[in-house]
């Protein structure tokens, strides 16, 4: 066990006395964020110099920080993540973590040297996204919260990657990244960091084994703790155990750290006999835990004793012991301590050595003089020396070898003790294993390529993108309606493709000789049980001879499909986020067309159409449908009563009364909850310059009468603009957009 390679300890940092408790708790790595681009926009965060500190007093200890890049980057902010990020490449920042994959993009440019990390928020899945990332440059990813050990261990082993994993904190309903609940019913962005967490409110269910009108918190996830687990998840292969907590308070860093430290340090040690005590697992659940705990989707796929059903409110926590724990960790001073060793002898160079243990620095001072009036006295010389100020170093022992009647101002002797103790936090540094920062001159300067728009447009972009109306259906009667009203294109959801449908498709083709092309969607979540799925997908599309492409729904089934030379086209749907030049610049050559994202408002979407345009990249936009808020694999039937394995439309009710659809899903096993009301972007059509281009009306719920009915509606758009038939409708965030 004594060579065996330690799994990181991993803490969050929401200021920079929560940095320092971690680090003195015992926590071998810090992620935190800055002003910007960071997904916990609520927290104190940290100013450049903080973190320029926080990275020298991690290096003098031996611990990594990271810094978290973690939300979608609009286009407006991508020409400043350079300048945001050269201070902290210059300083060693040990690595990223990102979601955008334009940001992904722009930072392999342009700090090559800085290791990448994918967030949760990218909710990768698999193996197949895992590897796809892998080629992208990331060095390690943090999966979905939702998988289990088998499947961390699966990706271990299949790409060799590092994988980060969360082992303690709040828990999300939603699958991470997939979340536009606070988005779209306030305005408040997980993936901006805004989350309201809409997910701890009371709502009523609907399901088919309950009718309540009694309201509980079924999307309420019990927070995690795995204390007892750690044997398991370290023989699990993880390489880093991340703790959540950003918006707490340093105790809760602090106490938490210290706590997982000490079991995984008994691990390591003592494997045989590892136990929690009862006091440890009673301080944790003092700090900021609500009032159930659980293990996370380690040992189970979902279900309702994951749910904190009756109560989402925090357990309280013990003030007695937040403040123990803020005096040890918080309060105290984090040094090393050395002993100093000063020579002073007349007419030769004053000398400071700084030791401890194996590690000796020396430095060199000005000329020691012979006094003329007043010596200076050795108790003067040791009270100079012993004044560490605000440096990383204790100076515990001071050793004397000086002439007698000697002088030196005091100055100098400062600037010797300065100096010195520089220079034994920078060997401390190297001794730990970090080598000098990268200067400027390693980072790629950034050139602001001066586009000309009107000049790189192709001749025949236009053309290409002329004004075309699809649907995306979830039923038979949908796509029956759609293909009576001779949309330009329909995309059928995988959970239609069965041999009946296909058959009856081609019949209707050979009879009608219809001119609509048909495309598949692949579920929103992919796993290694549902990759069957995908493979279906192949397969149908190689013999049937009926589909065009696919509109693909995560980095899964992105992979799975190119990697065996797909020769369809590849259409990314909205949740894929293309927000900036950076993403649609990576995508370009990797599929057709993508659907513009939905968080966007209407300025933000030209901007993005000007950079589509230079690069001959088609942009479509979804401008009807109910969104999905939520995709998760907790599933409302298994928490409200009994899993029926039929997938239906069940119900949630809000406390306002708006009830929101929920389709459980029980091929892939997740649900979608849609929006309680569709999105509607029919004032687009008041202005006839958007009249070029690609819109999809998506249908969830809607009978075949509806979907007709939508779709008449849509394309006398085409020719003239009027109010909708249907009187219920958001717009999303066409005008407002997100923070």
């Amino acid at each position: 066990m004594a060579d065996m390679k330690k799994v990181e300890l991993l803490a969050p940092a929401g200021n920079f006395d929560a940095l320092k408790g971690a680090v003195n708790a015992g926590a071998d790595a810090v992620y935190l964020g800055g002003a910007l681009y960071g997904a916990r926009a609520y927290a104190d965060n940290f100013t450049q110099d903080e973190i320029c500190t926080g990275i020298h007093l991690a290096h003098v200890f031996g611990r990594k920080i990271y810094l978290t890049v973690n939300t979608l980057i609009k286009e407006k902010e991508l020409d400043g993540l350079y300048n945001f990020l050269l201070p902290f490449y210059e300083c060693g920042l040990d690595g990223v973590i990102v979601q955008d994959l334009g940001a992904l993009r722009f930072i392999r440019r342009h700090f090559p040297k800085l290791s990448i990390h994918a967030s949760t928020q990218m909710a990768l899945t698999g193996s197949e996204g895992a590897l796809f990332i892998k080629k992208e440059g990331a060095s390690r990813i943090v999966p979905a919260r939702e998988l289990s050990l088998t499947e961390i261990k699966s990706i271990k082993q299949n790409t060799g990657l590092e994988i980060e994993a969360f082992i303690h904190g709040a828990m999300c309903y939603c699958y991470s990244g997939q979340c536009l609940f606070s988005s779209i019913l306030g305005g408040r962005s997980g993936n901006r960091g805004r989350c309201a967490q809409p997910c701890r409110l009371p709502y009523e269910i609907n399901t088919i084994d309950i009718s309540s009108s009694t309201s509980v918190y079924p999307l309420s996830m019990r927070d995690m703790c795995t204390i007892s687990m750690l044997p398991e998840l370290i023989e699990a292969g993880i390489d880093s155990f991340k703790i959540e907590g950003r918006m707490k308070k340093p105790a809760y860093a602090a106490g938490v750290t210290a706590i997982y430290r000490k079991y995984i340090d008994l691990y390591y040690e003592q494997k045989e006999d590892f136990q929690i005590e009862q006091a440890d697992m009673e301080h944790l659940k003092s700090l900021y835990i609500r009032s159930q705990i659980g293990s996370g989707y380690y040992q189970r796929h979902n279900g309702r004793e994951m749910i904190s059903f009756t109560s989402p409110a925090y357990s309280g926590s013990d003030e007695k012991l937040l403040e123990a724990i803020h005096q040890k960790y918080v309060d105290s001073k984090l040094c090393h301590e050395v002993i100093a060793k000063i020579c002073l002898k007349e007419g030769e160079p004053s000398r400071l050595k700084l030791s401890k243990g194996e590690v000796h620095v020396s430095c060199r001072g000005d000329a020691v003089q012979k006094a003329l009036k007043q010596p200076l006295s050795k108790e003067k010389i040791r009270d100079q020396i012993k004044k560490s100020g605000n440096s990383l170093v204790k100076i515990t022992q001071v050793e004397l070898e000086t002439d007698d009647d000697i002088f030196l101002p005091v100055s100098t002797l400062n600037e010797l003790r300065r100096k010195t103790v520089e220079a034994f936090e920078n060997e401390m540094i190297r001794q730990n294993g970090f080598h000098n920062p990268p200067t400027e001159n390693d980072a790629l300067l950034f050139k602001k390529e001066i586009e000309d728009g009107a000049a790189t447009i192709p001749k025949d972009y236009e053309k290409q993108f002329a004004q075309q109306l699809h649907a995306a259906v979830n039923t038979k009667a949908q796509l029956w309606a759609a293909l009576n009203e001779s949309v330009e294109r329909i995309y059928l959801d995988y959970s239609l493709l069965c041999e009946e449908i296909c058959k009856e498709l081609k019949k209707y083709k050979d009879k009608n000789n219809f001119r609509t092309k048909l495309y598949l969607i692949t579920p929103y979540i992919v796993r290694e049980r549902n990759i069957s799925c995908l493979e279906r997908i192949k397969r149908v599309f190689a013999d049937s001879l009926l589909f065009e492409g696919v509109l693909v729904r995560n980095l899964e089934s992105y992979h799975f499909l190119t990697k065996q030379e797909f020769v369809g086209k590849i259409i990314l749907d909205a949740n894929l986020y293309l927000w900036n030049h950076e993403a649609v610049a990576f995508w370009e050559e990797r599929a057709e067309e993508f659907y513009l994202p939905v968080e966007c408002n209407l300025h933000e979407w030209k901007e993005l159409l000007q950079h589509c345009r230079q690069k001959n990249f088609l942009s479509s936009a979804i401008v009807y449908g109910r969104l999905p808020m939520m995709i998760t694999a907790n599933c409302l039937n298994k928490t409200s009563g009994k899993c029926s394995k039929i997938p239906q439309i069940v119900t949630l009710k809000d406390r306002y009364g708006k009830q929101f659809p929920v389709y459980t899903d029980c091929l892939s096993c997740y649900n979608i909850i849609y929006n309680s009301v569709p999105l509607s972007l029919h004032k687009l059509f008041e202005n006839k310059d958007w009249l070029n281009g690609n819109f999809r009306l998506d249908f969830t719920i809607e009978n075949e009468t509806e979907t007709s009915q939508i779709i008449k509606y849509f394309k006398e758009l085409f020719k003239c603009f009027k109010a909708p038939f249907y009187k219920e409708y958001t717009t999303g965030h066409l005008k407002r957009g997100v923070e």
